[in-house]
């Protein structure tokens, strides 16, 4: 019996996937992929508190993070400009990318001129965002994903599920059957170290014999204009090692002012990405060596939307992320759903606020709303990210695309909002506004002091719920009568 439940590909594209409660609704029909989620997110969330409870300065650590985190973006201009300069007084070409077609179009150049018809790959969400495999398909180049997650969805003609663990919602049962229908090894177990043997036999002659390379960055240094990058299975030290030209693309938000500001980043991110106190392999990749490592080396700094965050107050918070996937550990929806119900390569919270944003608010705008505002997710970030907050505002900005400013003055739930925005806005006009709703809804109000039927608007409160009467008098109201009888009586 088949226990692969991967029957195609789900659609990572957010210009083009459906709803998020469409999608959310077919997945929850799938009892085994939910189950995959649940003791995974629960296994990392375990080891991540434990962890973090061990940390005295966890709070402080957090501060900290936040602070370096918001101090970059502040001037962020400056910082990319120092990093641009360095990487190139290291011996690197700094490429800048307006948006994914451009930075797709600057990659295919470098490799056009390397000759490559296929590349290695270390695990990169940027990558997915500005749609690279597909492109380097189309031009006839075969890329190769050598993080053993991305491996595994690739062979099985699938899509991530979770930033820092892609196939998460895959058992080592499903495992099993992609290696053994795609690596032409029949007789394999599940056992995972077996998995684990043929995948690295898979990627070794690869790593061997590909001579270019293609990473993200999870920090730009500008201070020395370094790319640091962390892992936990060393295939991402091969590549960046082994390979004749290396290639980073990176958001331009990654940058961060001083090699001294990692101390605190990689605390906060081993602990919070995969509840260790340390990121197995971390590397620093600093320009060119003359015979030592890639005699070519590219950066790619991707904007796609991100300036326009940046100016905006609320949502700038969003940049400040570090990728680490604890709010996707810790929310209650991600939980039920998985990955693939986002529709795009940035799942769960950070998804649901980062997504609508890239796409300038003209796709996924069901994200903001695949959330219960428990506040979960800002609890455990690292950098302090108010996602809840985030989220609010991108729902008010749904909420006014959907209403055009011609059609709004005859929609009576917005001249409701409007007029109770005016009402609320003045003390005097919030009092009299009570003496006038006393008046009217006397008319509606029963000998029982309810009202049980209201017109209008109001009727859809009353079908299904009966409305207390105003009262005869107001708390402010017997507040100055109480007050003023008090006053007089000490006097």
């Amino acid at each position: 019996m088949s226990t692969h439940v991967h029957q195609a590909a789900p659609i990572m594209d957010p210009r083009i996937a459906p709803p998020f409660p469409t999608a959310a609704f077919t997945i929850l029909q799938n009892t085994q992929l939910r189950k995959n989620i649940a003791h995974a997110t629960d296994v990392i969330q375990a080891k991540r508190n434990n962890l973090v409870a061990e940390k005295r300065d966890w709070l402080e650590l957090r501060t900290s993070a936040a602070a370096i985190r918001a101090h970059a973006l502040a001037s962020l201009a400056t910082y990319l400009e120092q990093f641009e300069s360095n990487c190139i007084a290291a011996g690197g070409t700094v490429h800048w990318a307006r948006d994914a077609a451009e930075a797709r179009a600057i990659i295919l150049d470098i490799l056009r001129e390397e000759k490559a018809n296929e590349v290695i790959k270390i695990k990169t969400m940027t990558s997915a965002e500005i749609q690279l495999n597909p492109a380097l398909e189309a031009a006839g180049i075969a890329a190769i994903e050598t993080d053993l997650a991305e491996l595994i969805l690739q062979l099985g003609d699938d899509e991530p599920s979770h930033i820092v663990v892609p196939a998460l919602h895959v058992n080592r049962r499903q495992v099993r059957e992609i290696f053994a229908q795609r690596m032409g090894l029949p007789e394999l177990s599940d056992d995972p170290e077996a998995l684990t043997a043929a995948a690295r036999s898979y990627l070794r002659r690869k790593f061997l014999s590909v001579p270019t390379a293609i990473s993200g960055a999870n920090f730009l240094i500008a201070e020395t204009g370094s790319v640091a990058i962390v892992e936990s299975e060393g295939n991402g030290r091969m590549c960046l090692t082994l390979p004749r030209t290396l290639i980073t693309v990176a958001g331009i938000e990654k940058v961060i002012p001083r090699f001294a500001d990692l101390e605190v980043m990689l605390q906060v991110l081993a602990r919070s990405a995969t509840g260790e106190r340390m990121n197995p392999y971390t590397s620093l990749w600093s320009g060119v060596t003359s015979g030592d490592g890639p005699q070519s080396f590219h950066v790619v700094l991707l904007d796609n939307g991100r300036s326009e965050i940046l100016a905006r107050e609320v949502e700038r918070q969003t940049l400040q992320c570090i990728r680490c996937a604890a709010c996707l550990n810790t929310c209650p929806v991600y939980r039920q759903t998985g990955g693939h119900a986002y529709g795009s390569p940035y799942a769960g919270p950070i998804g649901a606020i980062l997504t609508p944003q890239l796409e300038h608010m003209q796709h996924a705008q069901s994200l903001p709303y695949a959330s219960s505002l428990c506040g979960a997710c800002y609890e455990v970030c690292p950098v302090k990210i108010n996602i809840p907050e985030v989220l609010i505002e991108l729902r008010a900005q749904v909420v006014n695309q959907e209403r055009s400013h011609a059609t709004r003055w005859f929609d009576p739930m917005y001249l409701g909002m409007k007029a109770a925005n005016f009402a609320f806005a003045s003390a005097s006009r919030f009092r009299l506004a009570q003496r006038m709703g006393r008046i009217g809804l006397r008319f509606f109000t029963g000998k029982d002091g309810w009202i049980h039927r209201m017109p209008s608007l109001g009727a859809r409160w009353t079908m299904s719920r009966d409305l207390r009467a105003f009262p005869d008098q107001t708390f402010r109201d017997w507040w100055a009568t109480h007050d003023a009888s008090r006053n007089k009586e000490a006097r």
